[in-house]
């Protein structure tokens, strides 16, 4: 029964380096995110543990916080069961693989649910009680960012996606619902003028998050999606409102209970998004909320947008989408990578070339997979995807904007694209930025492999003043 705590214990035992606690008195308006922007600022993303929280109403929590769970690669990798160095094609690909392979859930009773061991319900709600996190300057409020629970009214299948939500009050929050399967889901809640039931889960396991970015048919049961990234069934347990006609996860640290009402708009936003820019204001439902339940010492986590936590969580499962899409036209793809100074609206794609237009059809096929993908980048494989220098270096020297730069206008893109003008339109761009195999191209600078292979660096600078220079 895999959990966030037991990952948390293990990634400290086995990367100490990706990991720190915080015991000082910390407030969850604006210094918890403050602390991992200065982390940030040093180059560093460990995933951080506030171990000492006020909760909203300004007194000291006994709910800790954790965030920066997913802000290197490498911990994405740990959360798939991958070594920490298996961050590149190989937690793509695992990824892939896993939420491909469905695994039913597995029902356990309350008494044995960790996520029952506090519950408060009717007028013992108060959300106030929790350390919900103020993210960023004109964000309106304490936002929930972890994944929202609904269950499709007519299938029964479970929904499971990243919305954001402003606690409002001790038991309202809004909701910015993105226009995808739990928008459908509404709309007919809304047109039998019922109340959707959701679950907020503000904390688990890796993979059950990663499981909220999973692209799949609306038909599918994303509880048993996410059994296939956990790679074991995911416990459920019965819910304290709906009882067994919704049920929630039951190793999750926090989870709120609430339904989505219908006819009923309030002002929502602004919130600072992943793209690093602020989402607006708008006119979005409201959530009333009806319980919280939550483990004995119990772990809130928070996704912090707008900054590498969100984008490598997004990143890793648009790759392996992209990379499936392009295999079939190109078989010669050997790697994509979404970086995270594009907010997964730019994408690097990697082949051995093997005809001119090899790159435009690669590019073309990218492009549907997601509304993220914007900006495609072909490159040859002797360029280095994960290092974004390399990626300019063949922008730089082999493109010629009049022949290699596709412009796709008047595409329906991600809504939350401040350049747009049009919105949701954008333009998609392709860029060629491989070597031609129609006419003779000028060779890279290089060494000598055999002279790289034989030197050690610590034979002429000592290991001592290498440490120095990092």
């Amino acid at each position: 029964m895999k959990n966030l705590r037991d990952f948390l214990e293990n990634l400290e035992k086995d990367y100490p380096e990706e990991i720190i606690r915080v015991s000082k008195l910390v407030d969850p308006e604006f210094e918890l995110t403050t602390v991992l922007w200065k982390l940030e600022q040093l180059g560093l993303f460990p995933a951080v543990i506030f171990e000492n929280v006020k909760n909203m109403a300004g007194q000291a929590s006994k709910i800790r916080v954790a965030s920066n769970v997913f802000a290197t690669r490498g911990k994405v990798a740990c959360g798939l069961d991958l070594p920490n160095e298996k961050w590149k094609m190989e937690v793509t690909m695992e990824y892939y693989r896993r939420h491909l392979n469905l695994i039913k859930p597995k029902m356990v009773d309350k008494k044995d649910a960790p996520v029952k061991e506090n519950v408060r319900t009717k007028d013992k709600v108060d959300l106030h009680e929790l350390p919900v996190v103020t993210h960023h300057e004109m964000d309106s409020g304490a936002y929930f960012t972890m994944p929202v629970v609904a269950k499709d009214p007519d299938t029964g299948a479970y929904n499971c996606s990243f919305q954001r939500m402003w606690v409002k009050s001790k038991n309202e929050t809004g909701i910015s619902i993105a226009p995808r399967h739990l928008w459908d889901y509404f709309v007919r809640y809304e047109a039998q003028k019922k109340p959707m039931p959701i679950a907020v889960v503000l904390g688990h396991h890796p993979g059950f998050v990663l499981g909220g970015m999973a692209s799949v048919p609306i038909e599918t049961d994303e509880y048993e999606v996410i059994g296939g990234l956990l790679n074991e069934p995911l416990r459920l347990t019965p819910s304290e409102t709906w009882g067994e006609d919704f049920l929630v996860p039951a190793d999750a640290e926090v989870v709120v209970e609430g339904e989505v009402l219908p006819g009923v708009r309030k002002v929502e936003g602004p919130f600072g998004e992943f793209t690093g820019y602020y989402g607006g204001q708008r006119l979005n439902p409201v959530v009333n909320v009806t319980a919280i339940t939550f483990r004995n010492d119990a772990i809130l986590q928070t996704i912090f947008l707008g900054h590498p936590d969100i984008d490598h969580l997004m990143a890793v499962p648009i790759e392996g989408d992209i990379y499936t899409a392009v295999k079939p036209c190109v078989p010669t793809v050997k790697a994509v990578y979404v970086p995270s100074s594009g907010k997964c609206y730019n994408c690097y794609i990697s082949m051995k070339k093997p005809w001119e237009g090899a790159a435009r059809l690669a590019g073309m096929a990218a492009i549907p997979t997601h509304d993220f993908v914007k900006h495609v980048i072909v490159v040859d494989d002797d360029i280095n995807i994960y290092k974004e220098e390399e990626v300019m270096f063949a922008f730089a020297t082999r493109v010629q904007g009049s022949e290699d730069i596709e412009v796709i206008k008047n595409v329906r893109g991600n809504i939350l694209d401040p350049s747009s003008t049009r919105s949701p339109l954008w333009d998609n761009v392709i860029i060629d930025a491989t070597k031609p195999v129609s006419r003779a191209f000028e060779t890279r600078v290089n060494l000598p492999q055999s002279v790289i292979d034989k030197l050690e660096l610590t034979d002429f600078i000592t290991q001592d003043v290498l440490n120095k220079l990092r």
